[in-house]
């Protein structure tokens, strides 16, 4: 029987997606700490969640106003550790649990991007993941020595060189080429290690790559591009995904578009998974999550929404009024994510104000949050997944650990007596436990 992924959607700082989520009352202060990420994957490992993912930016989100005076008073995601050390932190702590973290195809480079991710998966039994970004602000392009962010659909043009790179090398290694036999002197076989020379229009690469095959073979591949050229590159690539769909009969019609995209590129669409955003506020009865979500509502603050519309639409919001409208030259000059723009056009129908991208997008407020009983937070995940709007959920927290620790104690069981839900991992590897095979060059169509 088909059943549920559930991803615990993370960021190594001070709060989690939601800028507010440091000012609860519950939320541990802890966030430079190992202690800190391996409670949250414990708390994720006891629900069978098949993985935990860490979110990325490479710069604060100081667009806002120009420098970042507010947004550090506020937390406003201000405090991002590595999170590939976080990650490491978490599957250290953990047995079972899928870790995978953010890195850039904009600013890293691709061998790196591949030995970094290939011995996190040997380091933590196979249990990695990377998530592909291509970055989205000139904040980030300052921090790492460039003038100005790439243009869209140009830094999905060198991801795609670079997925290449990192896909290759990830292949070098043949699954039987390391020996280490003692009694003959042989170490590898040298005609089972291939050398890689590839030389594309934005990125070349020539060598050996200097790590073998991982447990699970390479890490998972995540995407969560949302734009056209996202959508492109999510369908090509991706192992699985992490959408944000506004209502099931659009989740259903995009679902089923983009399986279709998949299997265009002769890949199997099963074997790609469609996660949806889901922030739930669960208690034992209706009354009491309404409670908790009260007392969310008042830690949101104007700046955190506007801050992280400023970061995420590489434009900053404090040059307008609340109530002015952006001109049309403004709103091409949004070179950030761009499907996040669109959406906002496509609802308001007019030319939107900054009030209208914090009402639409709701930024730095839970979306659309899920608040029930458990039973009505599992009847609300049992439409999407029978719909077959999503595969399974990105479960977002209002607040660590607590969110996930309701999420595991009300719900999960919920969806367990269902039969929606695993009750035991499937086995020691990511890929076991979301069902994945390894891709081959062939299969990615490298070969």
């Amino acid at each position: 029987m088909r059943q549920m992924v559930m991803v615990g959607f993370l960021q190594a700082q001070n709060c989690t997606t939601l800028a507010s989520a440091w000012r609860h009352p519950e939320a541990r202060t802890d966030f430079t700490t190992a202690a800190y990420y391996q409670k949250i994957g414990q708390v994720l490992e006891e629900g069978k969640f098949q993985l935990a993912f860490f979110d990325d930016r490479l710069a604060m989100p100081d667009i806002y106003g120009g420098n970042p005076a507010e947004v550090v008073a506020n937390g406003v995601r201000v405090v991002k550790l590595d999170p590939v050390a976080a990650m490491m932190a978490m599957g250290f702590g953990t047995k079972y649990l899928g870790v995978g973290s953010t890195a850039s195809t904009t600013y890293y480079e691709p061998f790196d991007v591949a030995r970094r991710f290939q011995t996190v998966d040997h380091m933590i039994g196979g249990r990695a993941a990377w998530n592909v970004v291509t970055s989205v602000n000139d904040g980030e392009a300052h921090n790492m020595g460039r003038a100005v962010h790439m243009e869209h659909d140009a830094r999905y043009d060198r991801a795609d060189e670079f997925m290449e790179i990192v896909l290759r090398c990830w292949d070098a290694w043949d699954d039987d080429a390391l020996v280490v036999d003692k009694s003959s002197g042989l170490f590898a076989h040298p005609e089972k290690v291939h050398r890689l020379e590839y030389k594309g229009k934005y990125l070349n690469s020539s060598g050996t790559f200097t790590v073998p095959r991982s447990p699970q073979g390479h890490p998972v591949v995540i995407q969560a591009g949302s734009s056209p050229r996202g959508k492109i590159f999510s369908a090509r690539w991706a192992e699985t995904v992490f959408v944000a769909y506004p209502d099931l009969e659009d989740g259903k019609k995009q679902y089923a578009e983009f399986k279709a995209a998949v299997a265009s590129h002769g890949r199997d669409p099963d074997l790609c998974t469609v996660n949806t955003i889901a922030y739930p506020v669960v208690a034992e009865t209706r009354m009491e999550a309404e409670d908790k979500m009260a007392l969310i509502d008042t830690l949101y603050k104007e700046v955190d929404g506007l801050s992280l519309l400023s970061e995420a639409l590489n434009y900053d919001f404090k040059r307008k009024a609340l109530d002015e409208p952006f001109s049309s030259d403004e709103l091409d000059g949004m070179s950030g994510m761009q499907a996040m723009r669109n959406r906002v056009m496509q609802v308001i129908g007019r030319n939107p104000t900054p009030r209208d991208f914090l009402e639409v997008t709701r930024r730095g407020r839970p979306r659309e949050a899920i608040v029930g009983s458990g039973k009505d937070v599992a009847d609300h995940l049992e439409k999407w997944f029978v719909e077959r709007a999503c595969d399974g959920y990105v479960v977002g927290g209002t607040h660590t650990p607590g969110t996930f620790e309701d999420f595991v104690k009300y719900a999960i069981p919920e969806l367990q007596k269902r039969g929606l839900y695993r009750k035991e991992y499937a086995g020691a590897t990511l890929r076991e436990n979301l069902g994945l095979s390894r891709m081959t060059k062939k299969e990615w169509g490298l070969a």
